[in-house]
């Protein structure tokens, strides 16, 4: 049997999915909002576990959800993200904050909507109507199999097999073996429930998963029986990102990212001193020191970007709109800004290519802030572009967090999608600018 936890005092709304939306939780018999001060991943992860939904992926400042109505409950949260539920984090006290509803935190989770115990053999379950549902053999072949398999992260599927009756099993999933997850597949319309074989799928790997912005690009973690484990960054490269993304079925690997770049996971270090020349099936197969042997710490823990992954999730344009903007990347679990050393019409090119914005119209009013000053960190500096690249992870630059600059000096990109700029530029000194935006 599987235990769920309580969801009776907190939920996430403003959004059409439960594992999505506007932190608020209920107290005295009403319902209010969290404050974005201070919030992060941690908070998120005690919000996740407490609601059942995995893994955080995105914290959400400044009413991303919409503004709540009525109280704010809670105002600088601090979790260490092995809390139960969120009030029993450290807080300024119920009711007691210096926010508006503007400033109403919003967290996504990471879900993939099949069975919790994270095996890559046993009993295929769905996560329907509030609980989870038993999958009837009825209709389940090996299309649909490896479905689950893939979204599981375990690889292709091994074997399925019919397993004892039950009551209330979900009948008629069919897939064609393309769908990212059973989700997509056809089955009965409305939902019903029978009684009847549960399917059994075996899969032929060793569940991976990428935590971060999209389901292809993240911290790696690897599944046992103690849970799920991050790997050491040390000798990681490409050949080992190249593994884990053809195991989930993301394209290729794109970068092979070192030092918590996609955050610090809370659990042990599975794996390290990790070498795969490539052409392995699952990370496990390559070879590495041995389960748990390793002389790390998470500040090491290894990410991977594959070629599938979601484009806007890893970087994005902050400004009058989506195509316009301060350009912004995902950094260990929240958006830093890029230096304009260096920055010119090459990396603009790429930016408005990666977000499917067209093409850069200028670099005018792009090297002084003219989109707002970011308040995180300088995540990347002298980024050097020949203008082919399809993503700006691509482009040469220093380290991670490496930089000489500060939030003066954010680099912006006005691309040619959406609405049109016309920019104009005015300076009355070395150290004063004024930008205007003129829209056409």
């Amino acid at each position: 049997m599987i235990a769920l936890l309580s969801t009776e005092h907190i939920r996430l709304a403003g959004s059409d999915w439960f594992c999505s939306g506007r932190v608020e939780i209920y107290h005295n018999g009403v319902w209010g909002t969290v404050c974005d001060d201070s919030f992060d991943n941690n908070d998120a992860q005690v919000v996740c576990k407490q609601l059942g939904c995995g893994q955080p992926l995105t914290v959400h400042a400044s009413a991303y959800f919409g503004e709540g109505t009525g109280e704010i409950w809670l105002d600088d949260v601090g979790c260490s993200g092995y809390e139960a539920s969120l009030s029993q984090c450290s807080h300024s006290g119920f009711g007691s904050n210096n926010c508006e509803h503007s400033e109403d935190v919003g967290v996504t989770c990471l879900f993939h909507q099949i069975s919790p115990y994270q095996s890559c053999s046993g009993n295929v379950q769905i996560y329907h109507d509030w609980a989870w549902r038993e999958v009837s053999y009825n209709g389940f072949d090996m299309n649909a199999a490896n479905v689950a398999c893939r979204q599981m992260g375990c690889g292709p599927a091994a074997s399925i097999s019919q397993y004892n009756y039950n009551y209330n099993v979900l009948d008629d999933v069919s897939c064609s073996g393309s769908e990212v997850s059973l989700k997509e597949c056809q089955h009965r319309n409305p939902w019903t429930y029978h009684y009847g074989h549960r399917v059994y799928v075996a899969c032929s790997g060793y569940p991976v998963r990428l935590i971060g912005p999209s389901r292809c690009a993240g911290r790696v973690e690897v599944y046992n029986s103690n849970g799920w484990q991050t790997v050491c960054d040390d000798g990681w490269d490409l050949n080992d990102a190249q593994v884990v993304c053809r195991q989930l079925g993301c394209g290729t690997a794109l970068a092979a990212t070192h030092s918590a770049y996609f955050g610090k996971g809370p659990d042990k270090i599975l794996l390290d001193d990790v070498g795969c020349t490539g052409s392995e099936t699952y990370l496990t197969d390559c070879s590495h020191r041995g389960y748990w042997v390793q002389n790390c710490t998470h500040n090491q823990d290894a990410g991977v970007i594959c070629s599938d992954s979601s484009d806007s999730g890893l970087i994005r344009l902050t400004g009058p709109n989506r195509c316009s903007g301060r350009v912004e990347i995902y950094n260990n679990g929240s958006w830093g800004t890029v230096c304009n050393n260096s920055w010119n019409i090459n990396e603009a090119r790429v930016v408005c290519r990666q977000l499917g914005c067209g093409t850069s119209l200028t670099l005018a009013a792009t090297h002084s802030a003219c989109f707002g000053k970011g308040t995180d960190k300088i995540v990347f500096d002298d980024v050097g572009c020949t203008g082919s690249e399809t993503h700006l992870i691509q482009c040469s630059k220093r380290g991670y967090l490496s930089h000489d600059c500060t939030h003066n000096q954010d680099a912006g990109v006005i691309c040619s999608g959406e609405k049109m700029f016309i920019t104009v530029q005015f300076s009355f000194s070395a150290k004063s600018t004024m930008c205007v935006f003129c829209q056409r």
